[in-house]
């Protein structure tokens, strides 16, 4: 964390002290009692040992939730290490995404990457102007850190849609933006992430997966617990090179930086669809915070 960074934290966390790849969720989620917690009851980043699972965490459902949530979409929690929680910072209240490495609980943790995650309805057809987009804003305190950088980081959204022709699993990521961690000394030399590098893991083709199916392409760098305003759109518009053909696109805006990709064989694309959150984490644990989302969708045939 940049000098400056870490004394704006410190002084507003002492102000306030002082004074706290699955299939998209489509059934309605199952709805416990748990409050929007103010800044007094939670520290905002955790500093404590990681563990794989808490009891507070431990949710039978994968689609458990709070009442009304601020964030938008059905929630997939499949992390035993903590639930989906809310905090207000300066008139602003923030979801609350924790994973660690093996706590995966619903599913086989061999397999599947521990998440909590939003799902987004997706857009359903494929004509011109039919699209999906999702705005927030990110803080990432904490991602993913092993003992190989293949393995480091943590995803913070995704664009999925299924294709015609099959090929790759039931229910494929297009690309995935991924936060890697930049680290230096936190001045009393210890080794600290204070900073993230974002990349878009990208398909080469239509269900594309591992070294050869994906690549990763570095976009930009976001500092600590510096928001970051984001926007993501998924769609199909019109090939600016032939007015016979059309394009699919998911076209990112990262801290006002704009990053557009086309989707390889678009004519196979059937959807355009949008999740966000905190998702894999194969060593350590990963803590990402999304506040002012928003999400709206257009069905052209």
């Amino acid at each position: 964390m940049h000098k400056r960074t870490f004394v704006i934290f410190f002084m507003l966390t002492t102000a306030f002290f002082s004074c706290d790849s699955g299939a998209e969720i489509l059934e309605m989620p199952e709805v416990v009692d748990k409050p929007v917690l103010e800044v007094s009851e939670l520290v905002d980043e955790e500093t404590g040992p990681i563990t794989r699972c808490t009891e507070a965490g431990t949710n039978p459902d994968r689609a458990t939730d709070i009442p009304n949530p601020v964030n938008v979409g059905a929630i997939d929690d499949r992390s035993c290490y903590a639930d989906y929680k809310e905090i207000t910072i300066d008139g602003t209240v923030w979801g609350i995404y924790n994973i660690t490495h093996e706590s995966n609980h619903i599913d086989d943790p061999n397999t599947l990457q521990p998440r909590i995650e939003r799902s987004l309805s997706r857009s359903q057809t494929t004509g011109i102007g039919s699209f999906a987009k999702f705005t927030g804003t990110v803080r990432i305190l904490e991602v993913g850190k092993t003992n190989n950088d293949g393995s480091d980081g943590t995803y913070i959204m995704q664009a999925k849609g299924k294709h015609t022709g099959g090929g790759g699993p039931n229910d494929p990521a297009i690309c995935l933006y991924l936060a890697k961690p930049v680290y230096g000394d936190d001045g009393n030399g210890n080794q600290v992430q204070q900073s993230f590098d974002i990349f878009r893991e990208q398909i080469n083709f239509r269900g594309g997966s591992g070294a050869d199916g994906r690549e990763i392409v570095f976009l930009t760098n976001i500092g600590k617990n510096v928001p970051t305003e984001i926007e993501l759109e998924v769609g199909f518009a019109q090939d600016p090179n032939d007015a016979t053909k059309k394009i699919h696109y998911a076209n990112a805006v990262i801290g006002g930086e704009v990053f557009n990709w086309n989707i390889p064989e678009p004519e196979r694309g059937t959807q355009s669809g949008i999740r966000y959150g905190a998702y894999r984490v194969k060593g350590g644990r990963a803590q990402i915070r999304w506040a002012n989302t928003t999400y709206e969708k257009a069905e052209n045939d």
